[in-house]
C-alpha cells in the first residue's frame, strides 16, 4: 500500500484544484497540466497496490495550523469551505483510498465527505480516527500490542463548526492508551523517516543526506519490533529534486525487501488451525530459531497468553511464553533449539483462537546485519516513581572472544503532559555475584556501553548480569530493553 502526501504543511497541492494558486497548476512540470495524484493512482493499479491519502487540514497561506484551525474566527469559515472542498476532491477524482491520514488531527467538519467517498478507509487522528498513531517516529510498537482501547479514551468527538484553539485539538489515543479489555477496536500504525539518527530525523530529503540512512540492520530492527508485534509498518520514501527516489534510498529498499524474503519466505513447516494446542512434528530433532505467528484478524485479537514448547529427550519443555499475537508475531529463540516437535498452547483466549499461521523458520545468521535483541519490554505498571532494584541476565549474550555490547531502555510513548523518562543509579555487572568494575559506562540518558573484558566459556558459562535502581519519573510510559553488539 502507498500513502501519498498530497499536501503538507506547506499547503502546496499535488494534484489539480481550483481551491489555491499554490499547486502543480502553477509549476513547468508537463506546463502546469501535471497531476501527480493521478499518475501514481493509474501506477497503483497497474501493479495492484491500494492507496492512501496523507492531507494536511492546514495550510500556511491561508494562516491555518494544526486542525486546520486559523487564529482569525473571520477566515475560518472561508477556509473551512477550501479544505472541504480539497478533501472532496482527493477522495472522489481517484481511485478508491484505503487510508486517510490527517497529521495532527482535523477539527474540521468533514464526517460527511468521509462517509459519502472514503466508507471503506481507515481514519487516522482526529475526531473519526479508526486506527491510532503509535506515539513514536522509531518505528517500534509496544509489546504486548493490544488493538482495543476504551472508547472514552479514543477521542474527543468535535461538532462542525470546529472548536477555537483555547479548546484544544482533538488527538486520538497513542499505544499508551490500549486495553486488551477495550470496547473499540483501533490498531497501531507504526511510522518511521528512513533518514533518521539519534540526535535528528528527517521526513524530507536534503542534500548530502545519505549519512543519515538507517542502515540495514536498523530496518530488520524495525520490522521485528513493528510488524513482527503485530503492528503495520508505514516506511517513508522521499524523492528529491529530480521528482525521483534517490539511488541510495532505492537500493536500500530492495535490500529490505530481499532480507525478509530470505528470512521468511520458506519455513520449514507450518500449520493452521482452530483451538488452544497446535502441534508442529519435524519428525526428527532440527534447530529451530525463529517462530511466526498470525491470528485470523478478520476474527478479531483473541489470543491473551500463550506458550512455545519444545519436544525433544523424551519432554516438553518452555520455550518462549508471551502475551498478544495479532497479525503477527514473530519469536526468536536465543540460543537456537534443537527439537522434534514444537507445540503452540494458548492459555489465556476471549474465544476460539482461530491461527491463520504458525511456521517455523532456523535463519542463517548474515554477519552484517547486526540487530538489536529484545531483552524484555515494560509497561505503565513495570516500575515505580520509588527506586527499585532491577536486573538483567546477560548470560545467553556473552561469547568466548571480547565483544561490546550497547544496552538501551527505548521509550515507545510516554504521557507528554507529566515529566517523562527513566532515572537510575548504581549500574553494575556481576559475574557470578561479584561485581565487575570498569566494564559499564552510562553514555546517555537510557544507554549504557558494555565492554566484556572477559572470556567466556560457552560450555559452562558464568552468571552475568546487569543491575542497577531504576524508576520512573511522574509519566506513565510503555518502552522495550535491547541490547546490540556493536564491536
Amino acid at each position: 500500500m502507498i500513502i501519498f502526501t498530497s499536501k503538507h504543511g506547506g499547503g502546496f497541492c499535488w494534484w489539480q484544484t481550483n481551491t489555491t494558486d499554490y499547486s502543480v497548476k502553477n509549476i513547468p512540470w508537463k506546463n502546469g497540466k501535471g497531476d501527480v495524484l493521478a499518475e501514481l493512482a493509474k501506477s497503483c493499479d497497474k501493479y495492484g497496490l491500494d492507496m492512501g491519502i496523507y492531507i494536511y487540514p492546514g495550510s500556511r497561506s491561508f494562516g491555518a495550523g494544526t486542525g486546520g484551525l486559523t487564529k482569525d474566527p473571520a477566515k475560518q469559515e472561508a477556509y473551512n469551505k477550501v479544505f472541504r472542498q480539497q478533501l472532496t476532491e482527493v477522495l472522489s477524482k481517484y481511485k478508491s483510498m484505503k487510508e486517510v491520514w490527517f497529521d495532527g488531527g482535523c477539527e474540521i467538519g468533514i464526517s460527511d465527505i468521509l462517509e459519502k467517498f472514503a466508507a471503506d478507509a481507515v481514519i487516522s487522528q482526529g475526531p473519526q480516527a479508526t486506527i491510532r498513531w503509535v506515539g513514536n517516529e522509531k518505528g517500534i510498537a509496544p509489546y504486548p500490542n493490544w488493538y482495543t482501547v476504551k472508547n472514552k479514551d479514543l477521542f474527543i468527538k468535535s461538532d462542525y463548526p470546529p472548536r477555537n484553539h483555547q479548546q484544544g485539538l482533538v488527538q486520538s489515543a497513542t499505544a499508551l492508551r490500549s486495553d486488551p479489555d477495550g470496547d473499540v477496536y483501533a490498531p497501531i500504525e507504526t511510522d518511521l523517516p528512513l533518514l533518521q539518527n539519534q540526535k535528528t530525523w528527517r521526513w524530507f530529503w536534503t542534500p548530502n543526506s545519505d549519512s543519515l540512512l538507517l542502515s540495514l540492520s536498523d530496518l530488520m530492527n524495525v520490522y521485528y519490533k513493528s510488524v513482527g508485534r503485530g503492528s503495520v509498518l508505514v516506511l517513508n520514501a522521499s524523492p528529491d529534486t529530480t521528482g525521483l527516489i534517490p539511488k541510495s534510498h532505492v537500493a536500500l529498499y530492495k535490500a529490505f525487501g530481499k532480507e525478509i524474503a530470505r528470512r521468511f519466505n520458506k519455513p520449514i513447516a507450518s500449520v493452521s488451525g482452530t483451538g488452544n494446542i497446535l502441534v508442529i512434528d519435524l519428525h526428527k530433532p532440527m534447530t529451530i530459531n525463529h517462530a511466526i505467528i498470525s491470528e485470523d484478524i478478520s476474527q478479531g485479537q483473541r489470543v491473551r497468553e500463550f506458550v512455545l514448547e519444545g519436544f525433544s529427550n523424551g519432554k516438553w519443555t518452555e520455550l518462549k511464553n508471551g502475551s498478544s499475537i495479532g497479525s503477527k508475531r514473530i519469536e526468536v529463540f536465543l540460543p537456537a533449539v534443537k527439537v522434534s516437535r514444537i507445540r503452540l498452547h494458548i492459555t489465556q483466549t476471549l474465544t476460539t483462537p482461530v491461527i491463520q499461521n504458525f511456521a517455523l523458520y532456523n535463519i542463517t545468521n548474515d554477519n552484517s546485519i547486526n540487530m538489536a535483541v529484545t531483552l524484555r519490554d515494560w509497561d505503565t505498571q513495570t516500575f515505580s516513581t520509588d527506586w527499585q532494584d532491577f536486573s538483567l541476565d546477560l548470560t545467553p549474550y556473552f561469547v568466548e572472544k571480547a565483544e561490546q555490547f550497547e544496552l538501551k531502555f527505548l521509550t515507545i510513548d510516554a504521557d507528554r503532559k507529566l515529566s517523562r523518562g527513566i532515572e537510575f543509579k548504581n549500574w553494575k555487572i556481576e559475574i557470578n555475584g561479584i561485581p565487575i568494575p570498569n566494564i559499564i559506562n552510562k553514555t546517555g540518558d537510557w544507554t549504557f556501553l558494555i565492554n566484556n573484558s572477559h572470556n567466556i566459556n560457552k560450555e559452562t558459562p558464568p552468571q552475568v548480569s546487569f543491575k542497577t535502581q531504576i524508576r520512573t519519573k511522574p509519566a506513565k510510559s510503555i518502552g522495550t530493553i535491547e541490547l546490540k553488539i556493536i564491536k
